[in-house]
């Protein structure tokens, strides 16, 4: 089957199935009048404004308010707030935020700058909670950790599935158009892409950089001229005598066999060779000043990586940065282990806004970058617990995360969106639900999540 045959079978295909959609909802609404309504989809300022969303974990619980809430008591901040903070900047900008051992001469030549002079790129939601409606928090590290990855305890669809559940008409159509586009894919901790069922085949790839070592340019390459002719000629068979009623079936493993190979011969580009130090200019930039910006952690390396995988068209990469579970000894380990973190959001800042995108802009314009934990820690009442560290129970210190977020979408860049009492955490404003907030990055790259946490309705604060 010719190439235009095949794309205008996908097409077919796709509007088929919005039209049996859209039917099956007039058909039960005519035999159900009275106890059926179609629920109107709630489009946020901000559907659709990001084609791009890097999603970074502070792994084993990060304490928020010493980063992103700093304006508070030393009990919950006792490193205190940062000097040089942008102008604009509502939010607290804890100290930590400035430590810049990491900004080496060679970073400052090619303009990396601190973290604290671009905070006002970012906007912070002071209180995103797991569960608002509980009567304590969930300090539990494994409960706490299925929570930031499904939504729920024992969720059975990850959150990084959600996005290509979501995203599979835009997948499909691109693919009918001629297009290939990778999809999300994690970095990190895997759970992240759970799913099963329905979304099963949705699940992302998990990755690491020296996984791209593995991909060949594709299988049918190492085959020799005969074997690829009798396999194509197979392909040919299937389509032209099955059955009218199962062509579609049969259209959608050709497809698969044919993204499958783009997608190996994706992996195997120079484009993804983070490693190689290459200097060719690729989005107008080369990956050795990449590898420059990033160098000296994994987290960096996989942040460097992520670019490079947004060029084809991949829609969100997932990450896990540090490892923050610090019971004891935080006040000495916690301003050496955020390096790492302030390195990698300088690095992001600085090459998003340098990197050209296929749509017109930077990358800068068309992604959001937002970091999360399973909790954030308690002292409960003291600067630090009597091992010089913090730890996660129930109260107010634990439950509130303080996410920022950032990127060219950001319209609320600068801004605290909430507030937390100072003395003792207790909300003084808009405390959002982790499962909306999750939403809300859906909304962003415009994937269908009507079907995922239903009570839990996206905002437009980060947006406007």
């Amino acid at each position: 089957m010719n190439e235009s045959k095949k794309n205008s079978n996908l097409r077919k295909m796709v509007s088929r199935r919005r039209l049996l959609q859209g039917s099956g909802a007039i058909a039960t609404a005519a035999a159900m009048p009275y106890i059926w309504t179609p629920r109107e989809v709630k489009a946020t300022a901000g559907f659709g404004t990001a084609k791009h969303l890097i999603y970074v974990r502070l792994s084993g619980g990060f304490r928020f308010p010493t980063a992103f809430n700093g304006n508070l008591s030393s009990q919950f901040n006792p490193f205190g707030t940062a000097t040089g903070v942008a102008s604009g900047t509502e939010w607290g900008v804890g100290s930590i935020l400035g430590q810049n051992a990491w900004r080496t001469d060679e970073l400052i030549e090619i303009g990396l700058k601190p973290v604290p002079s671009f905070t006002n790129d970012m906007a912070v939601l002071t209180c995103v909670d797991h569960e608002p409606l509980s009567g304590s928090a969930d300090g539990n590290h494994q409960t706490g950790l299925e929570r930031y990855l499904t939504g729920y305890v024992g969720g059975d669809v990850g959150l990084f599935t959600m996005i290509n559940y979501g995203l599979r008409e835009q997948t499909l159509m691109a693919q009918a158009d001629g297009a290939i586009k990778l999809p999300a894919i994690i970095m990190g901790e895997s759970g992240m892409g759970r799913g099963s069922g329905i979304y099963g085949a949705y699940r992302p790839p998990v990755l690491r950089g020296d996984d791209l070592d593995r991909f060949a340019a594709g299988t049918s390459d190492a085959l020799p001229e005969w074997a690829r002719t009798l396999s194509e000629a197979r392909d040919t068979r299937l389509s032209e005598k099955v059955n009218a009623a199962h062509f579609s079936r049969i259209d959608a493993y050709i497809q698969s066999r044919e993204a499958t190979k783009a997608y190996a011969e994706i992996f195997a580009s120079d484009t993804l060779k983070i490693g190689d130090g290459g200097n060719e200019m690729i989005d107008g930039i080369s990956n050795a000043e990449l590898a420059a910006a990033f160098e000296g952690t994994r987290s960096g390396q996989d942040a460097h990586l992520a670019l490079r995988l947004f060029h084809f068209g991949c829609p969100a990469v997932y990450l896990d940065e540090g490892g923050y579970d610090y019971h004891s000894d935080e006040e000495t380990e916690l301003p050496m282990r955020i390096q790492g973190l302030n390195q990698m959001l300088s690095g992001l800042e600085w090459a998003l806004k340098r990197m050209d995108h296929p749509d017109g802009g930077k990358y800068w314009d068309h992604t959001v970058i937002a970091l999360g934990s399973e909790f954030s820690r308690s002292t409960r009442g003291a600067a630090f617990n009597s091992g010089r560290g913090s730890d996660h129970g129930g109260d107010y210190a634990t439950r509130y995360m303080s996410m920022p977020f950032m990127g060219g979408p950001i319209a609320a860049a600068g801004r605290q969106i909430g507030s937390t009492n100072p003395d003792d955490m207790s909300p003084e404003g808009a405390v959002f639900s982790y499962r909306s907030t999750w939403k809300t990055m859906l909304d962003a790259l415009g994937c269908e999540h009507d079907e995922f946490f239903p009570a839990d309705e996206p905002f437009d604060d980060l947006f406007v």
